[in-house]
């Protein structure tokens, strides 16, 4: 089985939307949209992937697969919710009204979508075959739903009650979140919805939970970037109110982006074992990445964060087993790699084009070797006018906000965001920075903002001035 470490990643071909992300019998199992058959979307298939700590990741096959009418062209996103000993899987299924005759996997036209659920009692087996039921058949009332972009069930419970929330639009034109209640998570009734122009034409992905006494949305809404070189689709979050006994929503504020780097998409929260709010969410990447000996793989997911609300504010914060994961701490004497050389001392560096120079702790680095293919950590509180170089990743505190740059290293795909920018930071630059060859995530005042690129081309070399710079324990996944 593949086997992935801090971030879970595409076991070949592509993955997309995480889905029915849960603890359940002393295991983290995170699902994913999954086409087995080519690096690009298709026809959407379940994967599956388990983890003792949420670092160490095993893939462990597909789960879901289209079987029924109701989901013959593709099981979407969903959720998971344990009840009574066993994980309910629920899920979209979406069937083409005409089929492309030249590509059965995709599709311009209409299709009708169906909420269905499939329950396994030990969360390893699914049957496909006999297990799906129609728990929401499709929508034919617009003014409730819409029949095709209605997707995405999060479900949860609280008290005696089940609640499913479903990502839709109204009339193509504003974005929705459509409410049902249930007494057995099997039988639905359809309770509100709330629709808001801060959902974009279409809601995907919605999420509310409770952080503290409080809850927060969190969803996906389509057209709301227009800016040249960016998504048009992102993940936002803002706090909320929800009445429970009438599913009645009520959105604080402005939203804010979930990550500034606006490649992290569709994220889903559960809870963690010691009941600590945790989202994952896919980062989008527009090639794949293609090694000799390696199947091509497109699309990740973004290491876990937790999610804590703090005056109004919402804080993605590095999850605690993340911060167990990176323990050793390199220092002068000890080794770094250049490549596939060790180095004892990082004093001379043999580098791809000359000798270069490089020191640590807190002094100048110019030529440091950083893991090549293995995850690290660097943190450092920069200074206004202050910047990093990060094997041709670049980040600089300027005028007030954190900007990255990532046009030397994104392996010559135009038509993208090269630049990122925080909000206004008020004069404090703390960075936490997790590095791998095609992700860097920048947490910004512990969790108050992030900006994560995905990356292609990523260098040896670590050049600026550096705090402390962590390496992983070895430990070998799951």
């Amino acid at each position: 089985m593949v086997k992935n470490t801090l971030h879970l990643k595409a076991p070949g071909n592509w993955i997309n939307d995480p889905n029915g992300f849960i603890y359940y019998k002393g295991k983290y199992h995170l699902f994913y949209q999954y086409f087995p058959y080519a690096p690009v979307w298709g026809t959407m298939h379940w994967g599956h992937a388990v983890s003792d700590d949420l670092v160490h990741w095993e893939h462990v096959g597909v789960a879901l697969f289209p079987t029924r009418y109701e989901d013959q062209n593709g099981c979407f996103s969903g959720s998971a919710l344990e009840r009574g000993g066993r994980m309910n899987l629920y899920y979209t299924g979406v069937h083409y009204k005409e089929p492309d005759a030249k590509n059965i996997h995709v599709n311009e036209g209409d299709f009708e979508s169906a909420q269905l659920m499939l329950s396994t009692e030990d969360g390893f087996t699914f049957d496909n075959f006999g297990g799906k039921k129609v728990v929401v058949p499709m929508i034919e009332d617009v003014e409730i739903g819409d029949c095709k972009d209605t997707r995405d069930p999060k479900v949860w419970k609280e008290g005696d009650t089940f609640y499913m929330v479903l990502g839709s639009t109204y009339r193509g034109e504003t974005g929705r979140a459509v409410f049902y209640r249930s007494v057995d998570g099997v039988n639905w009734q359809y309770a509100s919805q709330y629709r808001s122009e801060r959902f974009g034409r279409t809601l995907e992905c919605p999420d509310i939970f409770r952080v503290g006494d409080s809850y927060v949305f969190v969803g996906s809404p389509m057209y709301i970037e227009q800016e040249a070189g960016g998504y048009e689709h992102h993940a936002v979050c803002m706090p909320a109110d929800f009445e429970p006994e009438t599913c009645k929503l009520t959105l604080h504020g402005n939203y804010q982006y979930i990550d500034y780097g606006l490649d992290l998409y569709a994220p889903q929260t559960n809870v963690d074992k010691e009941g600590r709010r945790v989202m994952i969410a896919w980062m989008r990447m527009p090639k794949a990445v293609e090694k000799t000996g390696c199947t091509p793989w497109n699309g990740m997911m973004c290491l876990p964060r937790v999610v804590e609300l703090e005056k109004g504010h919402v804080y993605f914060r590095v999850h605690p087993c993340v911060d167990e994961y990176f323990t050793r701490e390199v220092l002068a004497q000890e080794k770094v790699f250049a490549g596939e050389r060790a180095v004892s001392e990082p004093g001379i560096l043999d580098g791809e084009e000359a000798v270069q120079k490089g020191t640590m702790a807190g002094e100048d680095t110019s030529g440091l070797g950083i893991l090549n293919g293995e995850p690290c950590r660097i943190q450092v509180t920069l200074k206004d006018g202050e910047s990093l170089d990060i094997g041709g990743f670049k980040i600089r505190a300027e005028r007030d906000f954190i900007r990255t740059d990532r046009s030397s290293v994104f392996g010559g795909v135009e038509g993208h965001r090269m630049i990122s920018s925080t909000p206004k930071l008020y004069g404090n630059y703390k960075l936490d920075i997790f590095v791998e060859p095609n992700l860097v995530e920048v947490f910004i005042n512990d969790g108050e903002y992030v900006i994560s690129n995905v990356v292609y081309d990523l260098g040896e070399f670590l050049s600026g001035r550096v705090e402390k710079i962590f390496t992983g324990n070895k430990r070998e996944a799951v």
